[in-house]
């Protein structure tokens, strides 16, 4: 059986500001919107997506599964994102990491690492 990576779900409190805080981040666009859902992507045929679903509560824990940005300059991507609204948080990562931690505008992490070229690198 094959399967593959379709979407990453997301649940959000604002769903066209979260989605337009991501589309801008992965330079996609919006491919569908209604009140119920909203799905980003590269292209309508180009996996994986990110569909943002409605939920009423604000996010209030840590998340238990985050995204990894690979950059093509790691500072200049930090700076660029936090323009678009992100901001550094710290989960323990300590000091010494090659990566940056920030969170999105509800509070969902993602790390911005240092430009790799595979997945083991």
């Amino acid at each position: 059986m094959a399967v593959s990576l379709y979407h990453l779900a997301v649940d959000a409190h604002d769903l066209p500001a979260l989605a337009r805080f991501w589309c801008q981040v992965l330079d996609w666009k919006v491919l569908f919107e209604d009140p119920e859902e909203i799905v980003i992507g590269a292209d309508e045929t180009a996996y994986p997506g990110m569909c943002f679903l409605p939920v009423p509560e604000r996010k209030t824990v840590k998340n238990r599964m985050h995204i990894d940005l690979n950059p093509d300059d790691h500072a200049a991507e930090v700076e660029r994102i936090i323009g678009l609204g992100a901001r550094r948080v710290d989960v323990g990562q300590g000091e010494d990491v090659t990566f940056t931690v920030l969170a999105d505008p509800e509070g969902n992490e993602f790390c911005v690492l240092r430009p790799k070229r595979s997945l083991i690198d």
